[in-house]
């Protein structure tokens, strides 16, 4: 994972440097959209084709800026940096639900229009006229509690809807990731003979997920399932499954079709896959922005559905499209 991940930084670099050394501040006749999303990763690579399609459609310039890392000591500079080239809009992944919003509200009092893609600030309600985080125009996303819903009816119904499981999460704060494992918890409630232990949290460290999968094995050795809340959690856990010799016996389920999940699915590496749409919501979150700079009323938030993959359909060709790329 962390081979991939350079390759994307050496990719990137040349498309970053490029969208700032070229870029005017913005006025009425060259509307300008920034797009600053959370990690490296194929999710927001895909988010950011979407964002493309539409900003040639609306005829706006797209700047696009990723961190290294999911964490505001990366996102907060870039953020900025983009602050000082004033774009009309800023379409923006929150890392953090709380840390984020005072790094935003500048943006805001400096005259950029807010909207937030994937993730969200305080608690996701925009435009309500209480509290502090809600600024924001619109809130795009998947609908993440209820991705946490499918990925625990997928899972149960995959273990027979009995035995032991337990979510595999990166870290606690982040919008999109706590709502998953909450309304993975809250499904499971329904299914009785199903034990929930305790989530565990690797900091985006897949290496880590591994070795929580191991732990909780040598404590519950009847362990049936895992639900990796994100890419890292999910590759981690089914590394870790794999490692300790029960792939097929432990059933894991991921969120995110990162590139090659329809290889691992074949094999049996990875059982169940939840599918966001991101390029629909890098779509719509530039379609919103060209809206908001001429004067037209957005709604505060916009919601795009999820594909459950499994070796039941994977080999159907209209799944391709479901599946993130580089």
């Amino acid at each position: 994972m962390k081979r991939i991940v350079s390759r994307y930084l050496v990719a990137l670099s040349t498309v970053v440097g490029c969208s700032f050394a070229g870029l005017a501040h913005a006025d009425a006749a060259h509307p300008v959209v920034a797009l600053l999303p959370g990690v490296t990763d194929p999710f927001y690579f895909t988010m950011h084709r979407g964002a493309e399609r539409a900003a040639k459609e609306e005829h706006v310039e797209l700047l696009f800026q990723v961190p290294k890392a999911w964490n505001t000591t990366e996102q907060v500079p870039i953020l900025k940096a983009f602050i000082a080239k004033h774009p009309d809009v800023l379409l923006v992944s929150p890392v953090d639900k709380q840390q984020m919003i005072g790094p935003l509200k500048e943006a805001a009092d400096a005259g950029i229009k807010v909207i937030t893609v994937d993730t969200y600030i305080g608690d996701g309600h925009y435009q309500t006229g209480k509290g502090d985080a809600d600024f924001p125009l619109s809130y795009i996303a998947s609908d993440n509690l209820e991705g946490g819903r499918v990925a625990a009816r997928a899972l149960a119904k995959a273990i027979g809807d009995k035995g032991t499981v337990y979510c595999e999460n990166n870290k606690p704060g982040i919008s999109s990731t706590d709502a998953r494992a909450e309304g993975f918890a809250e499904e499971m409630k329904k299914h009785p003979n199903i034990t929930v232990l305790q989530t565990q949290y690797n900091e985006d460290d897949a290496n880590r997920a591994a070795s929580h999968v191991a732990a909780v094995l040598a404590r519950n050795p009847d362990l049936a399932g895992v639900f990796g809340a994100n890419t890292f959690s999910g590759s981690g856990a089914a590394q870790g499954v794999k490692a300790a010799g029960k792939q097929g016996a432990v059933k894991v389920v991921v969120f995110d079709a990162v590139p090659g999940i329809d290889e691992q699915i074949r094999s049996g590496l990875v059982d169940i896959a939840i599918a966001q749409r991101p390029d629909e919501i890098g779509y719509y979150g530039v379609k919103f922005a060209a809206d908001a700079i001429r004067g037209k009323k957005i709604p505060p938030f916009k919601s795009t559905g999820f594909i459950v993959l499994d070796k039941s359909n994977i080999d159907e060709p209209e799944m391709k499209q479901y599946i993130y790329s580089n």
